[in-house]
């Protein structure tokens, strides 16, 4: 007979415990689900917003170094045709002659300066709704893209007649030392007796002239201020003749309070200035320097060329002549009312 014995299993089963919190099942794992505080969020808003206060002006000067490099491309390929210019010409410089409404002559004869078409580039930067004037310039044949003539950083717009603005942007930003091949060759008739521009504003007219300051040091494009630009001819008064301490044109403010220039040698440099170069007086006047923009004021003239004025002639000797003054409305210039009361009374 077998026995057969059994063994008993007691299975105890524990009660759940009732939910306390509804929400507690929809929770991984059994974790309590909570909400920001009206504090942490608080908390939170403002370490984005001190995030993006640093952040933002470092991306925003990331992007102006992008264009300003783009810019100095520009000025890079039009060194480049100036360079080519005078290889194709013997070294002579491409002409630099073109002033806003200015009236010289090599022959003895008045004429105005869009029948002439000697320069570089012609028009006027403020006025120009299209590239004509580009295309007819003596360096467009070299590289035919008419962006390069504009800076990227450089949102001025075009007028009208009446100075009215326009919506359009500008097509050109960059101006052309007086030192190279400016209009120094042409005769001044206000002067007395009538004499080359040189006298006053001298240049070189040759690439192998080009000594003091030697080719790296000479500029010769410069990004300028949209406030002073106007004709293709960056000038800059000579120590005596009366106007020294005045912007005639301007350098440029954008690039992160510089400019960017290109020199004879074919290099290409970044300006910063000591202090902003914010004129004082609206377009068409000359500017006086700011204070503390008297090392960047010298900083420029040393890259061009300089020779004290001849004071013996009559007109550099007394701007406030009756030919001074025609000749001061012939270029442009307009002194703004402190040297005007000095100088023109």
């Amino acid at each position: 007979m077998i026995a057969y014995s059994t063994v008993h299993r007691e299975v105890v089963v524990k009660p759940r415990r009732a939910n306390p919190d509804p929400d507690l099942s929809s929770c991984p794992r059994g974790r309590r689900r909570e909400a920001f505080t009206l504090i942490e969020l608080l908390v939170v808003i403002a370490v984005i917003a001190i995030l993006a206060a640093i952040l933002l002006p470092a991306l925003s000067r990331a992007k102006e170094a992008g264009r300003s490099i783009a810019c100095r491309s520009n000025l890079k390929q039009l060194q480049l045709c100036w360079h080519m210019y005078a290889d194709d010409y013997g070294g002579v410089l491409v002409p630099n002659d073109w002033i806003a409404t200015l009236t010289f002559s090599t022959n003895g004869t008045v004429t105005p300066q869009d029948t002439m078409q000697t320069s570089w580039c012609a028009g006027n930067a403020r006025t120009d709704a299209d590239t004509t004037y580009i295309k007819q310039g003596l360096l467009y044949p070299y590289n035919t893209s008419t962006a390069i003539y504009h800076c990227p950083s450089d949102l001025s717009t075009i007028e009208d007649a009446n100075q009215n603005p326009l919506p359009q942007l500008r097509t050109r930003s960059y101006n052309m030392s007086q030192s190279v091949n400016g209009y120094g060759f042409l005769t001044n008739y206000y002067m007395n007796p009538p004499g080359a521009v040189d006298a006053s504003q001298p240049c070189f007219q040759k690439y192998s002239s080009i000594t003091n300051p030697p080719p790296s040091r000479l500029f010769v494009f410069i990004d300028e201020n949209e406030v002073t630009l106007e004709d293709d001819q960056f000038g800059y008064p000579s120590p005596g003749d009366g106007m020294t301490g005045y912007w005639w044109d301007m350098p440029s403010n954008r690039h992160n309070q510089g400019a960017n220039l290109s020199f004879a040698d074919g290099h290409v440099e970044h300006w910063r200035w000591n202090a902003p170069m914010i004129p004082q007086y609206p377009e068409g006047y000359i500017q006086p320097v700011a204070p503390g923009g008297w090392a960047d004021y010298t900083r420029v003239g040393n890259a061009m060329r300089m020779i004290v004025v001849d004071q013996t002639n009559a007109y550099l000797r007394d701007l406030g002549s009756g030919a001074a003054r025609q000749f001061l409305h012939e270029i442009q210039i307009r002194p703004p009312p402190i040297f005007l009361a000095y100088r023109l009374e």
